[in-house]
């Protein structure tokens, strides 16, 4: 193969991240889709099918610090696929509950947390990936098509969950995910490599601009000693892990009660559901791509203060304007349309939000974000369980306009972050030495 062909590897391994990501989202969502059909064969109230659905998000975050210290440890190659093999075992075990289980609701509860639990390592070992392979005006378009992967994920579930159910039932689906994921985790062990410097393909040519533009030395410590310390008394990890536990409350809202509102509360069929319940992931992915270029290109004309935060700031005020006049329309379709608007707003801040903690933390991004997502998904847990609960008493309008609430609270978080302050990763071989090991900065503007 020759240079030119081989010039663009980095972005071969970021489109198969994002097809990962869609990938996780898809065993995600699944239950949200079959929900109603579970529900009603195993005698589930919506409480308890809420609490389910927490069950793999408290599990998500629980285990996100571990897998980014996992990540950071072993690299992304090998913790991705053996987490992406964890996520086919328990989605096919979700599917194995006997139709007439004494103890169905404890049962789903327990692997849904083992699914979460799994699929804690998908984005910190991307954010891994990110600090080791992609320069770092690239990272906000690098982050944009990961995270698009969520989009697509959530955005093909409905359709395809819907025809497997009606044609061969909510078991087979669960099959037909769990056996994606193995194949594409198996493909992503074979074309990954951990640094750029041990991919075959990689031409001098992209290893040069790579290595121009990393916040990390290639190769520099395998062991590094996280900066603890550092981490936990950082203003800039405690806002943005403030502002995604927002992000991830109103986020999980669109991925475990949307299709079920649309049914239940507007009074859609099967297969409108379906079709409308599409449109917040569809949204997701086109802002998770647009925000990505927007990320890059305002980081690159203004700076980072303007092109992470500001930006991201932005655009969740907006989710939160569209969110709250969502919930007040009346007609089903123009309320869908809106909310999924809300929806791609506030995926216009995504990639802000993996990118900073990738500049921010170098060769520890894994941990750093981890610590970033376990905030994101304890939100998205308490929305599994506190969106019903509101509904139940106040109605489902004050369940959105709660989302739209926190949605400012998270851009205002945004204001707090200073882009410019960057970690120090110390090696043994430095501790050795009585020295830190210093990072290398990125010619950013600040």
């Amino acid at each position: 193969m020759n240079e030119a062909a081989t010039s663009q590897v980095r972005w071969l391994l970021v489109l198969w991240l994002f097809l990962l990501s869609a990938v996780s989202y898809l065993d995600r969502v699944n239950i949200s889709i079959a929900g109603g059909t579970i529900a009603d064969s195993y005698h589930l109230s919506d409480i308890q099918l809420g609490e389910i659905f927490s069950s793999l998000v408290a599990g998500y975050a629980l285990f996100q610090t571990v897998g980014g210290l996992l990540a950071d440890r072993f690299g992304p190659r090998r913790v991705l696929t053996f987490g992406v093999l964890w996520w086919g075992i328990f989605t096919a075990l979700t599917a194995m509950v006997p139709a007439n289980a004494r103890n169905a609701f404890l049962w789903f509860c327990t692997v849904r947390f083992l699914l979460g639990a799994g699929e804690a390592v998908i984005y910190p070992s991307a954010n891994q990936f990110v600090a080791r392979w992609i320069p770092v005006q690239e990272r906000g378009m690098a982050n944009g098509w990961i995270f698009a992967g969520v989009g697509a994920g959530a955005g093909l579930t409905p359709p395809l969950i819907t025809y497997i159910m009606v044609q061969y039932g909510w078991r087979a689906s669960f099959w037909a995910c769990a056996v994606i994921g193995a194949i594409a985790g198996a493909i992503w062990f074979w074309i990954a490599r951990d640094e750029p410097g041990q991919h075959p393909r990689v031409s001098p040519a992209e290893l040069k601009k790579i290595e121009s533009g990393l916040t990390i030395v290639e190769g520099a410590g395998d062991l590094q000693t996280i900066p603890w310390a550092r981490v936990l008394q950082s203003r800039e990890v405690w806002a943005v892990t403030v502002s995604y536990f927002c992000y991830g409350y109103v986020a999980w809202i669109f991925f475990s009660w949307f299709y079920r509102y649309l049914a239940k509360v507007r009074g859609l069929d099967l297969k409108s559901s379906s079709f409308y319940s599409m449109l917040p992931f569809l949204a997701m992915l086109v802002c998770c791509l647009a925000g990505g270029k927007v990320n890059d290109w305002f980081t690159k004309k203004r700076g980072p203060r303007i092109g992470r935060c500001i930006v991201a700031a932005v655009a969740m005020a907006v989710a939160s304007g569209f969110i709250a006049y969502g919930s007040q329309v009346s007609g089903t379709r123009l309320a869908s349309v809106v909310l999924a608007g809300g929806a791609g707003a506030l995926y216009l801040s995504q990639s802000s939000f993996w990118s900073i903690t990738a500049d921010i933390a170098g060769r520890c991004a894994g941990t750093v974000s981890g610590v970033m997502n376990m905030g994101g998904q304890v939100g998205g847990a308490v929305t599994g369980s506190l969106t019903p609960w509101i509904a139940s008493r106040y109605g489902w309008t004050a369940s959105f306009l709660v989302a739209s609430a926190l949605c400012l609270v998270g851009a205002v978080s945004w204001l707090l972050v200073d882009p410019r302050k960057k970690f120090a990763v110390a090696t043994p071989q430095d501790s050795l030495n009585g020295r830190e090991h210093g990072v290398v900065q990125a010619n950013l503007k600040a």
